[in-house]
């Protein structure tokens, strides 16, 4: 595939086969017409949902453009040097991935001696050229940038235009290194490509750790450290293997961080409900503004406890997921109160619920807790913390006028899963790629120096 039209002809083969139809060629035309938009939001969103075509007889083809269930499933490809001729746009592609014929991650490529700053200015012209591929072709669907000179390698999320600029400092932001759990960076391409770019991978990262912030129409990826936080939230919930904390530096984005480990766990069928506890009303309030901005009508809000208990006692997919503050909960589970709120969330009482709490510290520990775990025997606890209390900085023994059964953090949630701490912060900010430039003659360097040991299809 080295045009326009070879790009179109596979993706309608891949789309076909994906929707088991046979679309005529206006039919085709047609919908290419319908699914190209100049908007990268509204195309992401396209990307991943279920959408409708109406064909030449009336009837409505539901379809997908990639198989959004299983992305492990889809087809994946590697072309190289493809050249989109529009309107006053005619650039060529070093390296472009492809999910079932759609172009989603594109790499450019530069010699060792040029910074890949370079890289960067040269897909922000692409995109600014008028008539551009990514305005009206397949490539409207990209999903992330990658640049590399092999020794330093960047990804970034394509944006509209207001969020796809250098700003006064000359800084493109954000722009991010990959890294592995104990936040090693992984600079080079060959490392890179094998630890991200993996059918695999590179599916989850486009699927679940992508954010479309629809209060800003933008696209996110999690950084990763985030990534790492949520898989071990939901490999811990998977595996059932109890209660465990996140030690994640404040500045860190924990707001993101757990907003992705609800929201994935709403489509897990072995999850009753999730409550993210927050331990104040104003944090209750901004919470729910936050995940509302990340996805709309995340969550509802909880006016007084009674609204907590009807939403824990719905079947409603919308009240899978439940904000709200400690003070509530334990309402809900006193039984002197009048209300009698405990008695009727008797049947949620077996049922296996995840509590992520928010700032893991004192307000979580002996009432509260215990409450919890002898209503909730199969409850699993989950608790984000900048500050986790260790014995040298526990400052009481006492609770309630109670010897305290709990005085550190590891008393309530005893795995640590992830650790981001302020020394790693400091380490390893969003980073800002030099204006620094070699001039110097260039080098073509060719998609087959970075997939040399794949063949055309991972």
């Amino acid at each position: 595939m080295r045009d326009r039209n070879s790009l179109e002809r596979n993706f309608r083969t891949k789309f076909e086969t994906l929707n088991r139809v046979h679309l005529t060629d206006s039919e085709f035309s047609r919908l290419l017409e319908e699914i190209i938009d100049a908007d990268v939001f509204a195309s992401s969103k396209r990307l991943r949902g279920i959408n409708t075509f109406m064909r030449e007889d009336g009837t409505p083809l539901q379809y997908m453009l990639v198989n959004i269930k299983d992305w492990c499933k889809n087809d994946y490809e590697v072309i190289n040097q493809l050249r989109i001729n529009t309107n006053n746009s005619y650039h060529r592609y070093d390296v472009i991935l492809l999910i079932n014929g759609i172009p989603v991650v594109q790499v450019e490529l530069k010699a060792s001696d040029v910074s890949p700053r370079r890289a960067m200015q040269q897909i922000v012209d692409y995109k600014s050229d008028t008539g551009n591929g990514y305005t009206n072709t397949l490539l409207c669907f990209m999903q992330l940038f990658i640049v590399s000179n092999q020794a330093n390698t960047y990804y970034f999320t394509n944006n509209n235009d207001q969020y796809f600029s250098f700003n006064t400092d000359e800084q493109f932001l954000p722009v991010y290194q990959y890294a592995t759990e104990s936040n090693r960076k992984i600079t080079h391409l060959d490392a890179f490509s094998t630890a991200f770019l993996s059918k695999c991978t590179l599916g989850e990262m486009i699927n679940r750790y992508m954010v479309l912030v629809v209060s800003e129409q933008k696209l996110l990826i999690m950084r990763p450290y985030q990534i790492y936080a949520v898989k071990a939230i939901i490999d811990c919930i998977h595996q059932n293997r109890g209660n465990g904390y996140i030690w994640h530096t404040t500045g860190s984005g924990k707001t993101l961080t757990s907003f992705k480990a609800s929201t994935l766990l709403k489509d897990n069928p072995d999850i009753d409900k999730c409550l993210f506890v927050v331990d104040r009303k104003d944090l209750d309030r901004q919470t729910r503004e936050e995940f509302n901005k990340f996805q709309e009508n995340c969550v509802e809000e909880n006016t007084n406890t009674g609204t907590l208990v009807r939403r824990m006692l719905s079947d409603d997919y919308a009240d899978k997921v439940i904000v709200t503050t400690i003070q509530k909960l334990s309402v809900a589970l006193d039984s002197s109160n009048k209300n009698n709120y405990k008695d009727r969330l008797i049947h949620l009482k077996d049922k296996r619920i995840v509590f992520i709490f928010d700032e893991c510290h004192r307000s979580q520990f002996g009432y509260n807790h215990k409450a919890i775990k002898e209503f909730f025997p199969n409850a699993q606890l989950f608790g984000f913390t900048g500050t986790p209390i260790f014995e040298q900085n526990a400052t009481y023994t006492k609770i309630s006028g109670e010897q305290a059964s709990y005085k550190i953090t590891e008393d309530i949630f005893p795995s640590r899963l992830h650790a981001y701490t302020i020394h790693m912060l400091s380490r390893t900010k969003t980073s800002y790629v030099s204006m620094s430039i070699t001039l110097s003659p260039k080098r073509q360097v060719t998609a087959g120096q970075m997939v040399r040991s794949r063949s055309k299809r991972w």
